[in-house]
């Protein structure tokens, strides 16, 4: 249960946490980075959530490239037993850390 009363969100916990209006993010982050949630929740506390409407982090895109190097990446992804996809990413971040 979570009340809000002036300034602050009391929630019925194992110990009550109050949770002050932030002037900045700053000030919310250093407040989050110093709290034991542990001290003030128990799993019962919790529920499942979904966000379905939540976007990729990454980005498709399309590229052309001979059959016989695909194949090979394949084949070298099987190897290794990882997926040829994330083979290729890996590839790629390889070249681009380099100096």
């Amino acid at each position: 249960m979570i009340l809000i009363k002036k300034n602050y969100i009391y929630m019925k916990t194992k110990k009550p946490l109050r949770v002050p209006k932030f002037k900045n993010k700053a000030k919310e982050r250093e407040f989050w980075s110093k709290v034991d949630l542990s001290r003030h929740f128990e799993k019962r506390d919790f529920e499942s959530v979904s966000f379905p409407n939540l976007k990729p982090s990454s980005q498709s895109i399309a590229i052309r490239i001979p059959s016989y190097m695909l194949l090979r990446l394949k084949e070298r992804a099987n190897e290794l037993s990882v997926p040829y996809q994330s083979l290729i990413k890996e590839y790629i971040s390889r070249e681009l850390v380099k100096k």
